[in-house]
């Protein structure tokens, strides 16, 4: 019997196929109002708001790497990530269960200062860490965080309810965790050729990392755009369609397409792309373009709004309108600052767990 790799057919397809096996279960919950498909999932409790809901992993060697990111950073991106999905849908974050599996040798203090870091965070958004689980790991850390929060079906906003001639529009800047990324891993390796080489390690012989500090702290400690929510609920601003950048733009947009029913044209010279990535590019002789359109982590929130409410964002200066949502068969495109638009289906998508 022939086994198809997981790898073949890619993270999303993977969960195109388990949502298959799941959609009988969505039977028995009339309560459920969005499944399997977007940042989270929504039910109602019968009370005047809705609930949503989200879990994410965080996988030593696959999502950090304990020689480059601290505990307490570790923490702190473990609470965010989840409560930039919550914001994704328009919503407040409220609580957090928290699961950890964890090598038996591990020193009980890195633990203590992982917790330290959740903590801070949880404070800063109003979240409370009401429980979890503990397991032995025989390979590493892994971190799973589950989250709920809540907002009215009339705030809510869902990943599908774009329509052509809308704008799309993009909180702060991209690009920066990719560069933070590059510029960390280059610190690693050097420093693994001074353990290969027996040297002592010499922190005067690393780089000067104080111009890098804004791209580092994008990677390391992403800020989900708590406080974009709330300009929204004090401006009475409700997206049509939104998702946070995590895979990156083009993915992510794509995503809305996908789910709308939509295509969308945006242009280059909108996109806020953060100039420290602009100038880690420049050294490392990379493109900060495609970390902007492919880098991931960025937890920017992108969403659409009719054209009429654009004099409601416009005196926002971290909210920038970078293209227009158009006819499905238009596809998703990009005009460059030459002018030339390219086919953002023919260019390299953002991170899939699965693909080789």
């Amino acid at each position: 019997m022939s086994f198809k790799p997981i790898s073949e057919i890619g993270e999303f397809g993977l969960i195109e196929q388990l949502s298959a096996i799941a959609a009988p279960t969505i039977k028995n919950a009339p309560g459920l109002v969005e499944g399997i498909g977007d940042d989270c999932a929504v039910y109602r409790t019968g009370g005047p708001t809705v609930q949503v809901a989200t879990t994410d992993l965080l996988v030593e060697q696959v999502h950090f790497d304990l020689l480059t990111t601290p505990m307490h950073h570790l923490g702190s991106k473990a609470i965010s990530v989840n409560v930039s999905d919550i914001c994704a849908m328009n919503a407040e974050p409220r609580y957090a269960l928290v699961s950890i599996a964890v090598p038996r040798n591990v020193p009980v203090e890195m633990i203590e200062e992982l917790y330290r870091g959740m903590a801070h965070a949880a404070s800063r958004y109003g979240v409370a860490i009401a429980g979890g689980d503990t397991s032995s790991s025989p390979s590493g850390l892994t971190i799973s965080v589950t989250m709920t929060g809540e907002t009215t079906q009339e705030r809510l906003a869902l990943r599908k309810g774009a329509r052509p001639g809308e704008i799309i529009c993009v909180t702060g800047t991209l690009g920066g965790s990719a560069a933070g990324l590059k510029v960390l891993l280059r610190e690693k390796a050097m420093m693994l050729e001074q353990l290969r080489n027996n040297e002592p390690y010499n922190k005067d012989v690393m780089a000067e990392l104080k111009e890098y500090t804004g791209a580092i702290r994008c990677h390391l400690l992403p800020e989900a755009r708590h406080d974009t929510i709330r300009f929204f609920r004090d401006s009475n601003i409700v997206p049509t369609s939104m998702i946070d950048i995590s895979d990156g733009l083009t993915s992510d947009l794509g995503h809305i397409c996908r789910r709308s029913g939509v295509g969308a044209h945006i242009e280059e010279a909108r996109i806020p792309v953060m100039p420290d990535a602009r100038a880690i590019a420049e050294e490392f002789q990379e493109d900060a373009l495609t970390w902007a359109l492919s880098g991931g982590e960025d937890y920017q929130l992108l969403f659409t709004l009719p054209k009429g409410r654009y004099d409601d964002i416009a005196g926002n200066r971290d909210i920038s309108v970078i293209g227009t949502i158009t006819e499905a068969e238009e596809g998703l495109l990009l005009t460059d600052i030459y002018g030339m638009t390219i086919d953002l289906a023919d260019t390299e998508g953002g991170f899939d767990h699965f693909r080789q």
